[in-house]
């Protein structure tokens, strides 16, 4: 099953997509509809409203007078919390029902109103955001709701940041243009990113990746994504990961680097990272098979201590490498020595991105990434470790601990 958690501000149009997501095949659950399911005439949900502000928030037909109960909360923080801790929980328990009755293999998309406010995007495999300017959007209130500037203000202000919930995005659909502009996006996500990543998900297997070793300019966004990914993983096993780190050339500000988000893993050691690998690979990371061991640097004398177990993205819009790795292991160390090495010395940093592109120039002409990569090791071993370690003694550098 692929979960997929869809957003947008008032007015952005997130209706429009939920409904075009639900006729390609996608499993709706719309939290706003259920909200106002679970307080309808004769439900435990209303009678708790009823008790928590009074008969007076009925209408004549003894159903919700949603104008007088959000005059009420609107505005009023305490009062708002009552209410969200009456209708959110029996939300949740409905929206479970639906996703457990789902067919395996599905698509599951999560309309949530307030999910980046509640802060529930690590629980999805995507965050899809339904953006456009502010402007836009107070025009969409004026023309469609008949909403005063001011008012439209107001709600828009309760509300996270434009900029708050495209930091929450996976993937940002714009729709500041026509219906047929945004239908158009929506269409091409499903055919060519989420039925290929349900795919994938279900069959356990990594994302194909094309194309030769291509540096990409240094892209301010790799820590934000680095970010939403490591929240995500962390989410798929809290009680078993220790820690989640950015390391690679896309952790260190500044350096050319393939598109790839390269995150390490910390279990407290290789029977923790077999035992959660099902639920990584849930979470939309496969375990890749024969990828276990690091290449050994000098001075280690049992190989043995370089194991690893190594995941990959289903995901075919984002690639990804997970480099599960035990706490105090040679290969964990360097990963993290390696990165915070060329964060401190700029010098360090410009001598290994020539390095790589002299090696991408090399193999431009073969296929894949594997010769390039393999070519690096010399470089690693000879130039980078002689030096790092240098670098490690005179500043004190140490990795992190935790507790065993």
């Amino acid at each position: 099953m692929l979960k997929i958690g869809l957003t947008g501000g008032i007015a952005s149009g997130k209706s429009v997509v939920a409904s075009r997501l639900a006729e390609l095949g996608a499993v709706l659950v719309d939290a706003d509809a259920l909200a106002r399911d679970v307080v309808e005439p004769g439900t435990p949900g209303l009678a708790r409203v009823v008790e928590a502000f009074g008969m007076d928030m009925l209408d004549d037909g003894g159903r919700l007078d949603r104008a007088r109960l959000g005059a009420v909360v609107f505005g009023n923080p305490s009062q708002l919390a009552v209410l969200n801790g009456i209708v959110h929980p029996l939300v949740r328990d409905a929206a479970a029902g639906i996703i457990a009755a789902a067919p395996d293999g599905a698509i599951v998309v999560q309309d949530i109103p307030l999910l980046v406010e509640t802060g529930r995007g690590s629980g999805f495999h995507l965050v899809l955001v339904v953006d456009a300017p502010d402007d836009v959007r107070i025009g969409r209130m004026l023309e469609h709701r008949g909403m005063t500037a001011e008012d439209a203000t107001s709600r828009m202000a309760v509300q996270a940041s434009r900029a708050d919930r495209l930091a929450a995005a996976d993937v940002v659909l714009d729709n500041s243009g026509s219906l047929a502009d945004v239908t158009a996006q929506v269409e091409r996500l499903w055919a060519e990113r989420l039925v290929p990543f349900a795919g994938n998900v279900r069959r356990g297997v990594r994302a194909a990746r094309a194309g030769t070793a291509v540096l990409s300019a240094p892209q301010v966004d790799w820590p934000v994504q680095a970010a939403r990914l490591g929240s995500r993983i962390m989410a798929a096993a809290p009680d078993a990961i220790l820690a989640v780190d950015h390391i690679g050339s896309t952790a260190v500000p500044g350096l050319a680097a393939k598109d790839v988000i390269d995150l390490q893993i910390t279990v407290s050691d290789l029977n923790v990272a077999d035992r959660i690998a099902p639920l990584l690979a849930a979470a939309g990371f496969p375990v890749v098979p024969g990828a276990g061991f690091d290449t050994p640097k000098p001075m280690e004398p049992d190989p043995g201590q370089w194991q690893k177990r190594f995941h990959a993205n289903a995901d075919p819009g984002r690639p990804v490498n997970l480099h599960v790795r035990a706490a105090g292991s040679p290969g964990w160390r360097y990963a993290l020595c390696f990165r915070d090495w060329l964060r401190s010395d700029p010098a360090a940093a410009t001598l290994y991105e020539d390095h790589k592109r002299a090696l991408a120039e090399q193999f431009a002409g073969t296929g894949g990434t594997r010769a390039y990569a393999e070519a690096k090791e010399p470089w690693f071993r000879d130039v980078a470790w002689p030096d790092m370690e240098g670098w490690a003694a005179r500043t004190a550098w140490a990795p992190p601990s935790y507790p065993s």
